[in-house]
């Protein structure tokens, strides 16, 4: 018999490969044999794609089926890959057209009933089989949208397996079928709060503003109730509606999560607020087998918001400090290294000591000094040195409450505004660039050349640097703060 060969592509993060996928029928002892580094869930696909053909009309071979992905060398997980072993075994047993199959890649998740479910990736799947010439995929029908997300190649939707063997050639008879969809998202930047609600804190708008504008991050240190975290919940509404490339990054993002897509690319940028008991591999990512974005990958593009900073663990903040220098969230296994994009604002909120009074007017604090050093110092010095913007947040009194009741007050659309405006006219500067914001301008470029500001500027931050109040990293962040204007 000929061997029945399809395609379809294993994600390692968000970056896909293509996987050859080759289905054999021999006269031996009866058994369903998976090759080529699958891992558990995958092993499994035997019991999916047997009973599906079953239900679907189109029994398996009873003699022995070796399946083949290739490169056997490249890990593969997930069940996705079920699609591709059912067509290749019909091909294999000439039920369908292995010559039709071959020239399409298959992704999907079979069920018992031999209908096919929304499987996770779907959108970096198809990414990866367009960049590597495919020109046809074959999904789920509760993937379609989706897919058909990226352009350049043909979508096809199926609901049943049997409904793909008929597309590929089958000699069967239709069976409409009631297609598994996934829930509507609905419009993800619909609820967004705005920046009106905030009453008073005019200091502490105007450094959103500024971060807005320059890509940068904040630490916000105030007593409990100041407002700290209605301020961190309020960016995200005044940055500007993400590029093209950004927004498949976000929207790959959700795939691989397994949070509904719908329709359309997500163009706002996303807001990610873990609690503060999260691990490491919480925030980062990680897995022993398949590896998933964590909060800071899924807050790509977007504002990841820290509350209450000095409960996370020491390691789990200070695992944030290569993503924020680098824009990447690698994540290492024996085997495989899985990427992500990192380029994200980070959002620090802290009480200034363990009861939350200390420099309060209206409240005298209980706390020991090393009680404060202690608390405070749970947020390294390193990581420190990577926030560009640190203010401190008051409670706002009842006369400043009654005066700003009175005041036109500045909305989320009227900030965005303006940060779009700042954005583009900091993006002209740096044309010739790889840049695009001053946070990610690095600091020999602002101190060399026609950029380099006069000494009289520079002062303050010179005598600091002197004193060991700053190191130069941070020198180099007060830099890009007073570009960004």
């Amino acid at each position: 018999m000929p061997v029945g060969r399809t395609w379809s592509v294993a994600l390692l993060g968000l970056e896909g490969s293509l996987i050859e996928v080759e289905a054999d029928i021999s006269s031996q002892l009866p058994r369903f044999v998976i090759i080529g580094l699958a891992d558990k869930s995958l092993g499994e696909a035997e019991g999916r794609v047997r009973q599906a053909a079953t239900n679907s009309g189109c029994r398996l071979s009873g003699q022995r089926i070796t399946v083949n992905l290739s490169p056997a060398s490249l890990p593969k997980n997930g069940s996705g890959f079920d699609l591709a072993i059912a067509l290749s075994c019909l091909a294999a047993d000439a039920v369908i057209s292995n010559e039709s199959i071959d020239r399409v890649v298959h992704i999907g998740e079979l069920g018992l009933d031999g209908r096919l479910r929304p499987t996770p990736g779907i959108l970096p799947a198809v990414l990866a089989a367009m960049r590597a010439g495919r020109g046809t995929v074959m999904v789920p029908r509760g993937n379609e949208d989706e897919a058909s997300l990226v352009p350049g190649i043909r979508v096809v939707g199926v609901a049943s397996l049997r409904e793909a063997a008929i597309w590929h050639g089958a000699e069967l008879d239709p069976i409409p079928v009631e297609p598994i969809l996934q829930p509507d998202p609905g419009d993800v930047g619909e609820n967004e709060p705005d920046l009106s609600d905030v009453v008073g804190q005019d200091d502490a708008v105007q450094a959103l503003l500024v971060a807005a504008a320059g890509g940068h991050h904040v630490m916000m240190l105030g007593p409990p109730g100041a407002g700290k975290t209605m301020l961190a919940a309020r960016l995200p509404g005044i940055l500007p509606d993400l590029t093209v490339p950004e927004a498949l990054d976000v929207t790959s993002i959700r795939s691989l999560g397994g949070q509904s897509v719908g329709r359309s690319l997500a163009f706002r940028p996303p807001f990610e607020n873990p609690h503060h008991t999260a691990t490491t591999a919480a925030i980062l990512g990680g897995g022993s087998k398949v590896i998933r974005p964590g909060a800071a990958a899924r807050s790509a593009h977007g504002v990841l918001f820290l509350d209450e900073a000095p409960e996370f663990q020491a390691s789990v903040l200070d695992a944030l400090r290569q993503p924020l220098e680098s824009g990447t969230i690698s994540i290492h296994r024996a085997n495989a290294i899985a990427h992500f994009p990192g380029r994200f604002q980070l959002v620090l909120a802290a009480n200034p000591c363990p009861c939350g009074q200390y420099g309060a007017k209206e409240n005298t604090c209980t706390c020991p000094p090393s009680a404060i050093r202690r608390y405070l110092g749970r947020v390294s010095g390193p990581l420190m040195d990577r926030i560009d913007i640190q203010l401190r947040v008051r409670r706002i009194t009842s006369a400043e409450l009654a005066v700003s009741a009175e005041a036109d007050r500045l909305t989320s659309a009227d900030a965005r505004r303006v940060v779009a405006d700042a954005r583009r006219r900091t993006a002209a500067r740096l044309v010739a660039t790889p840049w695009t914001t001053n946070g990610q301008v690095p600091g020999p470029w602002l101190r060399s050349g026609e950029r380099m500001l006069p000494r009289t500027v520079t002062a303050p931050i010179d005598r600091a640097l002197e004193r060991g109040a700053i190191t130069m990293r941070g020198y180099d962040r007060v830099l890009r703060v007073k570009w960004t204007r």
